[in-house]
């Protein structure tokens, strides 16, 4: 599975959240977010999990095959 960064960054200002806010919900650096939102970078299974526990929705939602 790869990250789908738009749909972060979709779910994310849905909520009026920050990059800021939502990297410090799944506990990670919020440059690492920001560049997983614009697909320069991938996630691991933890971050993933983070990001979507963080979101409230299934990780599925965050990801595409």
């Amino acid at each position: 599975m790869k990250t789908n960064g738009a749909a972060i960054r979709a779910l994310r200002k849905a909520r009026g959240w920050s990059v800021r806010h939502l990297a410090h919900l799944a506990e990670m650096h919020p440059s690492h977010l920001s560049r997983l939102e614009r697909g320069l970078r991938g996630a691991s299974e933890g971050a993933l999990t983070g990001i979507a526990s963080a979101l409230d929705v299934p990780r599925d939602a965050i990801t595409r095959e």
